[in-house]
């Protein structure tokens, strides 16, 4: 097998060198060939072409480098996704050695073979990238086509490599010259390179001259001492650098890192536990500055001051390292081609920010590093969204986006036509031509538009324009025996925008019995803003440029622990309700501080400790850095996950803020609160050397056990801030068991709020909707709902224990609902659940019914992933327990099951899918628990959004900055709830007197004691100044209660009061009872309830809650009947025979006539009354035109 493997070998070589030999003649006897090629015998062709394909077959060809030839197709991708890439690096990557080094041309042809030029497809290639189409560049509707593609490579290809690197100089004395050389090698494409190569064009090796720097003698000159070594500084070596690092509150630094300002890498010396340092040979002059840096603190330069001859001093006190936090976001506008527009943002961090970068779509832009972002002569391509990133060497922050909208010249940013809003009309109104009790009032959409603006580079626009109401028309709508006045939007355009206040309103009381933080201290960052009152209640204006609302609550008589909540809130929707669940801090212990002490965290009754905290001997010292020696009164509080009702007493709203600057969500293990003070004085003091120690029982998700890090709350920002990692180690509990504990040390010194906490990864967001009732109309959607989603630890069986939660977020609804952020799990459904709930004001909302079977219809998700979430209300299981809240399973959609892409559960990446979702999609829904109530205005208005009101003497709410609620209680004797309705006109304004403003509707309540008692709180049209606040306008309020009713009553103050501030108002019925409204907010003592507030929703819930409760400061949603009532009926059943005439006649034929022939006699004696437009069908007459019968029907009232 050898020799013939030489042989063989010989051969071809033999072979080859002969086709060296004959190529110089290949291009002569091409010509001959081609002259002969006529003549020959066609055996004779074949037998050229059939030694040609031989020589073929052995790599025997022509090396004409010019000659080329095409690869094979190549198809590496689809166009799924972004498009479709043909990258040339990715085809060498799968084909190595398929494709030359330097293709020459390419082509590209879809897998249907058309070419790429010819599918009206925007595509790009070339030669030495490959080619590329992106989805995103298509027309609208259509996507990329799937190409392939193959390219042009020559035969023979030789090419240099890349020249090296040039090599060093060949002297190195100063002031000496000599060479650098660089080489390349030339190679090709063909198999056997060491025969058949043919040359490249060019040098293989370059040179050139190089030297060294010339020889200088140092110029640097010294006032003091002498140049050192390197020649950029002096040495006096008698003098000696003192200096000392402590914090801004005078504690010691140790281990502070010194170098000289010049040199900042290089390190002089480390500070030692009193925080001291020294430097020998340093010389104090002006230009002596030094760096000094410690972990946690923000670097800085100091300068030295000379103390005497021999010696100079530092002093450096170091300011605390604060990330980056924005407190100026760049404000969305709005502007017309060609205009100008800037974006501002500022931070603050310590130390300051160092970098703002600016970013358009997510694109970064290339900016100079100010905070304001300035752009002139606008193109409609340079809308979208705007943010800043600012940086200050520790960390980063991003904005809140802005959106900046360019419309075209000469185009309206407001259409003049009004947009489609339903109202619905009382139940006697049902109109034919839409065959439904809504009738269209249109509205103006609540966007912004592009106004004229005096300066338009401020930070903040001077004026906001947004599309308004421009001119209303007035309609009569026929009803059964009346008609009702409505005013209709018939334009808009573009004028300036309506911005109400913004108030955060609520109640701070205790998590366990309710006690009222009385008189606590309120903080928004550094700044006081308030007291809270007796009852625990605060009211907090937002900010205007207010993005983030944190606010801290801080108990000066030591009952409770600091809190800090971040509110959110809806510019839109005016003030907002929050209940504060405060936690009471726990019982002091007494500690000697001598001594090292253990103490425990998570003590829960037949449940293991969750970890401890041990504190060494000699740890605590006073804020100024002076040790204590003596007794501690030590209060060590620990908000346990394993409790699900301390939820909502967590401080902060879980998030930390990443490297890059993003807002990343935390799932606890656990928070604590630690509070050390003198015994005598009662001064906090502070700890160090400090451990924390977490048992890894207590962690039910192995992956969190390396994830997991120590956490402080920084107050000011609301976030949650990296304060130590653990590491893990063994302890025996007794001789039998071990425990694996993570460890950490820490100080506790200025922040007192600690987290154990791990950041998670797995998020999506949950599509709830709040609505008016459970009618659950797309129209009736509410806004300034605040939900909440408590996430629970995993179920048994999966990692962790079904009793634990781990964080909690709150969303406030808009117009198109709330999307919450939720953990989730895509392996198993029911890896994470959820419990939600819903407030508005100070009501909670039910929740969609899931027993005794749930309907998809009314839940508002379909199945069968309605299945696969496992939704269950509060009460699914006992009836006795109540409505407002309901749990579901996390499941992460299957974005491969159409069942699971239409909500309510979205990705944590199609948050924007979420917000923008249709009303149709799936959603989790709350309503309002409010039966047998209708209000009508003759202004159409939206409570959820004050940008609706509109300015005219017949609105309801006549100033939208200061919403004022009026209610009326009425007491009903008798064994029915009865309706009872107020109609409002004009009483005493030239302007609107006789006129509708509105009609309000309520079922009376019964008390649970007395169930032949009920009352109503009725609302009321207030009397006031009207929208041009020329004059003051008393209501004209009748109250009429349904069917047959007698007024008994009438509080003798508030009757007093109408007769010493006349007009008085006819009360000749006694089925009604009529008053021109008071101007002043009256109170219970009158059966009036006055509640004024920048929220229309809220100020009447606050009212309804004191009209319910009977007194002028409470809040009840029990009826208290007996209490703070105005006017009194008594209103009796009439049994109502089932009998017909017919039957009658049968049965008591003498009676029946008598009857009829009675009732015949009174109506020819009753005088008919003139006519009127009235809002309310005619029927409530006078008693004496009705007497009492069973054979007449009563007089129906519209229920709604």
């Amino acid at each position: 097998m050898r020799v013939g493997e030489g042989r063989m070998k010989l051969g071809r070589v033999s072979l080859l060198l002969c086709l060296l030999a004959l190529q110089q003649s290949v291009s002569v006897q091409a010509a001959r060939s081609t002259a002969a090629e006529q003549n020959q015998p066609r055996i004779q062709k074949w037998q050229r072409i059939r030694r040609n394909q031989k020589q073929g077959h052995n790599e025997i060809r022509h090396l004409n480098p010019d000659v080329t030839e095409w690869t094979s197709w190549f198809n590496i991708d689809h166009p799924g996704g972004n498009g479709d890439f043909e990258r040339l690096e990715a085809i060498r990557f799968y084909y190595r050695e398929r494709v030359c080094a330097r293709p020459r041309s390419i082509e590209a042809r879809t897998t249907e073979w058309v070419k790429a030029e010819q599918t009206g497809e925007v595509v790009h290639y070339s030669p030495d990238k490959g080619f590329w189409c992106i989805n995103k560049e298509q027309p609208e509707g259509r996507i990329c086509s799937n190409y392939h593609v193959r390219f042009q490579c020559p035969v023979v290809q030789a090419y240099w490599s890349s020249w090296s690197a040039w090599s060093s100089c060949s002297v190195t004395a100063c002031g000496d010259t000599g060479i650098q050389v660089r080489q390349r090698t030339c190679t090709n494409n063909m198999r056997f390179r060491f025969i058949m190569a043919p040359k490249c064009k060019g040098k293989a090796i370059e040179r050139r001259d190089c030297s060294t720097e010339p020889c200088q003698v140092c110029q640097h000159v010294c006032a003091v001492g002498h140049v050192n070594e390197e020649c950029n500084g002096c040495v006096c070596d008698q003098h000696l650098l003192l200096g000392t690092v402590h914090s801004t509150n005078g504690v010691p630094i140790s281990r502070s890192r010194i170098a000289m300002e010049d040199q900042p890498h290089v390190t002089v010396t480390v500070s030692d536990e009193s925080g001291s340092f020294k430097i020998p040979g340093i010389c104090a002059d002006s230009k002596t500055r030094l760096l000094i840096e410690s972990a946690r603190f923000a670097p800085s330069v100091f300068q030295a001051a000379q103390n005497g001859t021999e010696s100079s001093v530092v002093k450096a006190v170091l300011e605390r390292a604060e990330k980056p936090y924005i407190v100026k976001h760049p404000e969305t506008k709005v502007r017309f081609e060609g205009q100008r527009v800037s974006f501002c943002c500022k931070a603050t961090g310590s130390p300051p920010p160092l970098q703002y970068l600016w970013y358009h779509n997510g694109t970064l832009l290339d900016t100079k590093n100010e905070e304001t972002l300035l752009l002139k002569e606008l193109k409609n391509w340079q809308g979208g969204e705007y943010q800043c990133k600012v940086s200050n060497g520790i960390s980063s922050i991003k904005s809140v986006p802005a959106t900046l909208s360019v419309t075209a010249k000469g185009r309206r940013n407001c259409k003049s036509e009004p947009l489609q809003h339903f109202i619905k009309l009382p139940e006697n109104c049902f109109q034919k031509a839409t065959k439904s009790f809504h009738y269209n009032v249109g509205k103006c959409p609540n966007t912004r538009c592009a106004g004229n603006l005096n300066f338009d580079l401020r930070c903040k626009d001077s004026t906001r324009y947004c599309c308004g109401v421009k001119r209303m028309k007035d309609v009569e709508i026929a009803c059964q025996g009346y008609t009702l006045p409505i005013k209709v939007v018939a334009s808009c355009s573009c004028k300036k925008c309506l911005e109400p206040k913004v108030l955060i309103r609520g109640r701070a009381v205790a998590a366990d019995n309710g006690e009222p933080l009385r008189f606590g201290h309120i903080f928004v960052g550094n700044e006081k803003v308030g007291l809270t009152g007796y009852k625990g209640t605060f009211t907090i204006q937002v900010p205007q440029e207010t993005e983030r609302l944190v606010v801290q609550f801080i108990d000066k008589s030591n009952k409770f622990v600091d809190t800090v909540k971040v509110f959110p809130f809806d510019r839109k929707s005016g003030d907002v309700y929050f209940e504060v669940k405060l936690l009471r801090k726990s019982k002091p212990i007494e500690i000697d501080s001598t001594k090292g002490v253990s103490i425990p965290l998570g003590e829960m009754e037949g449940e293991d400790t969750i970890g401890k905290l041990e504190i060494a001997p000699n740890s605590f010292h006073r804020s100024n850095g002076e040790s204590y020696r003596g007794k501690v009164k030590a209060s060590v509080t620990f908000l346990d996950p394993r409790n699900i009702t301390l939820a909502m007493t967590a401080s902060s709203d879980l998030n930390f803020i990443n490297e890059e600057g993003d807002i990343l969500p935390l799932r606890t293990y656990g928070m604590f609160s630690a509070d050390f003070r003198e015994e005598l004085s009662n001064e906090v003091i502070e700890a160090s050397n400090v451990k924390v120690y977490l048992d890894t029982a207590s962690i039910k998700m192995p992956e969190h056990v390396k994830k997991m890090k120590l956490w402080s709350l920084n107050p000011d920002t609301g976030f949650w801030e990296e304060e130590s990692l653990f590491h893990i180690e063994k302890k025996k509990r007794n001789k039998r068991e071990e425990r694996t504990f993570l460890i950490g040390n820490m100080e506790i010194r200025e922040r007192r709020l600690f987290n154990l906490d791990v950041p998670e990864g797995r998020r999506c967001y949950v599509k709830v909707r709040a609505y008016m009732s459970e009618k659950f109309l797309p129209s009736e959607q509410l806004e300034g709902v605040v939900v909440t989603l408590i996430n629970l630890e995993p179920l048994p069986g999966y990692t962790a224990n079904p009793r634990a939660w781990g964080r909690f977020d709150s969303v406030i609804t808009g117009p198109n609902g709330a999307c919450l952020p939720a953990f989730c799990d895509a392996v198993r459904p029911d890896a994470y659940t959820a419990y939600v709930t819903a407030t508005l004001g100070a009501e909670e909302l039910e929740a969609a019914a899931s027993s005794p079977k749930m309907n998809p219809n009314i839940i508002g998700v379909s199945q069968p992933f309605l299945g696969k979430l496992d939704y269950r209300r509060s009460d699914h299981e006992d009836e006795q327990l109540k409505k407002t809240a309901f749990k579901i399973n996390l499941a992460k959609p299957n974005a491969n099951n159409i069942d699971e892409t239409n909500g309510p559960i979205y990705a944590y990446q199609d948050v924007k899918e979420c917000e923008e979702a249709p009303v149709s999609a799936n959603h989790f829904r709350f309503y309002k628990v409010e039966k047998d109530k209708y209000e009508y205005n003759v202004v159409p208005f939206e409570e959820n959004d004050l940008t609706s009101w509109t300015g005219n003497y017949l609105s309801w709410w006549p100033n939208p900055q200061e919403f004022r609620a009026c209610y009326i209680k009425v007491k009903v004797n008798g064994p029915l709830e009865v309706m009872v309705r107020s109609r409002n006109a004009g009483g005493t304004h030239p302007e609107t007197v006789g006129q509708l403003y509105g009609i309000r509707d309520a079922r009376s309540v019964r008390d649970m004691s007395n169930h032949n008692v009920s009352a109503a709180c009725l609302e009321f049209k207030c009397g006031g100044m009207l929208f041009d606040q020329s004059s003051v306008d008393r209501t004209l309020v009748t109250v009429i209660p349904q069917g047959s009713c007698r007024r008994t009553g009438i509080n003798n103050l508030l009757q007093e009061y109408l007769r010493r501030h006349p007009p008085l108002a006819i009360n000749n019925e006694t089925s009604a009872f009529s008053m021109l409204a008071p101007v002043d907010p009256l109170g219970h003592n009158y059966g009036i309830y006055t509640v004024t507030d920048q929220n229309p929703r809220l100020a009447k819930e606050i009212a309804i809650g004191r009209c319910f409760d009977g007194t002028s400061d409470g809040f009840s949603r029990e009826m208290k009947v007996d209490v703070g009532n105005a006017v009194t009926f008594s209103c009796q059943e009439k049994l109502v025979t089932h009998q017909s005439l017919f039957q009658r006649l049968q049965s008591s034929p003498v009676e029946t006539l008598t009857e009829i022939g009675a009732e015949m006699r009174r109506q020819a004696l009753v005088r008919p009354a003139q006519s009127r437009i009235v809002a309310y069908p005619s029927g409530q007459r006078s008693r004496r035109a009705r007497a009492p019968s069973q054979n007449i029907r009563r007089s129906e009232f519209p229920r709604q």
